[in-house]
């Protein structure tokens, strides 16, 4: 756990441009530090040692070796491993301090050994610094020391990787290999994620493919690779490693399917995606769970094909596949986009179990077709039946009931946007904000969705509740029921966190 340094009152000088390094920095020391020193009681820290020290290695950075050892013997502060760290915390981005304090730590500190975590972290800021003369010769000194964990391989391949060093990234596991880490496909699969979740999947391609003949990936390295490749887009790549695996002799990965499914579907590439869906049914039939269909129902419901997805849901039930909520709730949005009201609340009914999914669904799909006030009694059926709402319901309430953005009411005043967003919450000017709110509703005018997730948070307070009950009673006086009904709600559950939390524990 990261401590940051808060000295008193008293010392703090914004004037000063050490205190101004200081604050500027001190929002990115926000790194946990996980040390074997957190299994048992940590030395607490003298806060005005650290202070000092720090003060004096951003002061004499640059100065020669016997007035910077001069100045930090001075202090006579108690070198730990948590001291260090805090250390390391304080210059996040700078090299220069962090290791000419290492230095002194090896020279004048015989007694203190360094760890891996203490390793890690200097590596880490010496990485972000880009000082990569430096890092090299550090990530082989840890090495030598045989202080590299799964976290030091992460750690340099993510910043050599981004340096563009791909032999480097190569050169560190037969360097490791030497000092005595033997090659391991589960340290590599760490480091090819560390890699594809930064985007560098091209990378980690060029380590797998060079590695090749002395660590042999599984699997999860081609899996991993191909979600990667399929999160920058790059479907032609996702597409030649699936059968790069399949020949192999790896069997089709279904994780790996779902995400070359998932995003040619995101793609509009129904073609290529229908595909993929078929070679997955046919090869693992009998090992597909109803995640994998969701997704090729969801996606056809979304886009009109409802008979399409009839299907597929059709195919999904005689293979005996398990049908879950979240499924069901595609179906019912999807009828309900195509007007089929009735079929879509029979199959409601046929639900044994309805959760806020089904509901939401329910919801999404009337205030689609402009019937709002259908919406409405849907929300007041689910809470009668004990299903509370979340936010995401009064967001689609309100856009159903007041609009959505692009659709301008014939008043040119009404815009939301401009006097919510920029200008009335930002001034604190709430009552004017709840009269142009009425204003609007009584003239009946068709307003533009505006942020309405800033208005429910800007009012999620004692004021709020108030506030709420009162627009409340305003709305039923001019026959507005359906909107008096959901913000009144909204006060009475979701506007504080203390109602929130009563409600959440009276759910559950």
């Amino acid at each position: 756990m990261a401590i940051v340094v808060v000295p008193s009152r008293r010392m703090i000088n914004i004037a000063n441009p050490i205190w101004r390094f200081f604050l500027l920095h001190r929002r990115f020391a926000t790194d946990s530090v996980q040390s074997k020193l957190s299994q048992t009681s940590i030395t607490p820290i003298n806060q005005d040692h650290l202070l000092r020290v720090c003060t004096i290695l951003y002061q004499q950075q640059n100065s020669p070796d016997s007035r910077l050892v001069s100045k930090l013997s001075s202090t006579g502060f108690q070198l730990t491993h948590e001291f260090f760290l805090q250390v390391c915390n304080n210059f996040p981005l700078s090299w220069r301090p962090v290791h000419r304090f290492f230095l002194y730590s090896q020279t004048h500190h015989p007694d203190f050994a360094h760890t891996s975590t203490t390793s890690n972290k200097m590596l880490g800021i010496i990485g972000k610094s880009r000082n990569m003369d430096l890092f090299w010769e550090m990530a082989q000194e840890t090495g030598k020391r045989g202080l590299a964990n799964d976290k030091t391989f992460r750690v340099v391949l993510q910043t050599l990787a981004s340096a563009r060093e791909l032999k480097k990234c190569v050169n560190f596991f037969h360097l490791m290999n030497g000092f005595g880490y033997s090659y391991n496909v589960l340290t590599l699969n760490r480091a090819v994620e560390t890699l594809c979740k930064v985007k560098l999947v091209e990378e980690a391609k060029f380590v797998v493919t060079k590695l090749k003949d002395c660590i042999k990936p599984d699997e999860i390295t081609y899996r991993t690779m191909i979600e990667g490749f399929c999160d920058v887009g790059d479907l032609i790549e996702a597409a030649k490693l699936w059968n790069l695996m399949m020949d192999e002799g790896f069997e089709v990965d279904i994780e790996a399917g779902k995400k070359i499914m998932e995003t040619l579907l995101k793609k509009n590439q129904f073609d290529e995606a229908s595909k993929v869906f078929y070679v997955m049914v046919s090869k693992k039939g009998g090992d597909l769970d109803g995640s994998f269909y969701r997704i090729m129902i969801d996606w056809l419901c979304k886009n009109g094909r409802i008979d399409t997805a009839r299907k597929v849901f059709d195919e999904m039930r005689q293979r005996g596949v398990e049908v879950d909520n979240l499924t069901w709730a595609s179906i019912i949005y999807g009828l309900l986009a195509k007007r089929r009201v009735a079929e879509a609340y029979k199959t409601v009914e046929a639900i044994e179990n309805p959760d806020i999914s089904i509901y939401h669904a329910l919801i999404k799909g009337l205030v689609k077709i402009k019937r709002a006030s259908e919406a409405t009694e849907v929300f007041r059926k689910m809470i009668q039946r004990g299903c509370e709402p979340i936010m995401h319901t009064y967001l689609m309430l309100l856009q159903g009931h007041l609009g959505r953005r692009g659709r301008k009411g014939p008043d040119p005043l009404v815009n939301f946007d401009t006097i919510f967003v920029g200008g009335m919450i930002k001034a604190g000017k709430r009552l004017e904000t709840t009269k142009y709110v009425e204003r609007t509703s009584k003239r009946g005018l068709e307003v533009p969705r505006f942020d309405y997730s800033k208005f429910l948070h800007c009012y999620s307070n004692e004021e709020g509740v108030i506030m709420f009950e009162e627009m409340a009673k305003k709305l039923r006086e001019v026959s507005l029921f359906d909107l008096a009904d959901i913000f009144q709600r909204y006060g009475e559950k979701m506007t504080t966190r203390e109602r929130r939390r009563d409600r959440e524990e009276i759910q559950s």
